[in-house]
């Protein structure tokens, strides 16, 4: 049992470890640089080369707002949304969405949630819903680890402790089902993979969180919402395959213990506990 069924591929892992190593022993006989080995990687173009790498790979968000796009497309030619629009970088948030009936969800698109940008965002005061979207683009990172480190580590202090209401969490991105991360959905029956542009897509992996925020007095143990509550979420389980036994439950119970404010994640599954947290305290920014 686990906070997600995927788990990363150890092989490609190796792989990745393996290729690193020959990169970083034998670049210097790629190209036409002109230098010697020893020239190569001390004198600087190596290391300014990798800097560069990581740099293109990081500044850029266009394959996520690319996969966004189709996917929120896909759903909007089967009449499942109504419309949508990107929110521009003066936002802190990604994504307005109207479903059929009206109702508005605001969509905040993440990373793999193991870093401190997960608890960057604001819940604009127009949004019925609001959603965050997680997609990790790192092909060696490990989702269950990731995942886990972002609902309770962080998105569970973060709703604490200053009141921001989330709704829900989508974790799904065009690696999954590939090589990189297999899905064990697909191993449940066939054709459960939709094409979507140049990508065939297994079902999402879907969080519902709290319908209120906890508090140690009032509300220490909210009741997580049921899927027909959160529009967005029920729009893209129906479109891309989703079984109901899939859909995750999150709950965070709050309590004092002695002076520090205590929070117990768990995550439940198709009617089981997948895993649970001990009561850890709330590091108050």
């Amino acid at each position: 049992m686990s906070v997600i069924p995927c788990q990363r591929n150890k092989d490609l892992k190796k792989q990745i470890v393996e290729l690193a190593e020959v990169f970083r022993t034998e670049a210097h006989t790629l190209g036409t640089h002109g230098l010697s080995e020893r020239d190569f990687y001390q004198g600087g173009l190596f290391r300014g080369v990798i800097e560069r790498l990581r740099g293109q790979f990081a500044a850029t968000m266009n394959p996520k707002r690319d996969f966004v796009r189709l996917v929120l497309n896909h759903m909007q030619d089967r009449a499942l949304i109504y419309n949508w629009e990107s929110s521009g970088g003066a936002n802190r948030h990604d994504y307005t969405v109207t479903l059929p009936d009206g109702r508005v969800c605001v969509i905040e698109l993440k990373g793999c949630l193991d870093g401190n940008n997960t608890t960057i965002f604001e819940r604009p005061a127009h949004a019925q819903e609001f959603i965050l979207w997680s997609i990790c683009e790192n092909p060696g990172g490990d989702p269950r680890r990731n995942v886990w480190s972002g609902i309770h580590t962080r998105l569970s202090a973060e709703i604490i402790a200053n009141e921001k209401q989330v709704d829900g969490l989508v974790v799904w991105d065009w690696l999954c089902g590939t090589v990189a991360r297999p899905c064990p959905k697909l191993a449940l029956r066939e054709g459960r993979q939709t094409e979507v542009g140049p990508y065939l897509l297994t079902p999402p992996c879907i969080y519902l969180f709290p319908a209120t925020i906890p508090s140690v007095r009032n509300n220490p143990n909210p009741e997580p919402h049921h899927l027909a509550d959160v529009r967005f979420l029920a729009a893209i389980h129906q479109c891309f395959g989703g079984d109901d036994a899939e859909v995750n439950r999150v709950r965070f119970f709050v309590a004092h213990k002695g002076k520090e404010l205590v929070r117990t994640t768990t995550v439940e599954r198709g009617g089981v506990m997948q895993q649970r947290s001990t009561a850890t305290p709330i590091r108050r920014r």
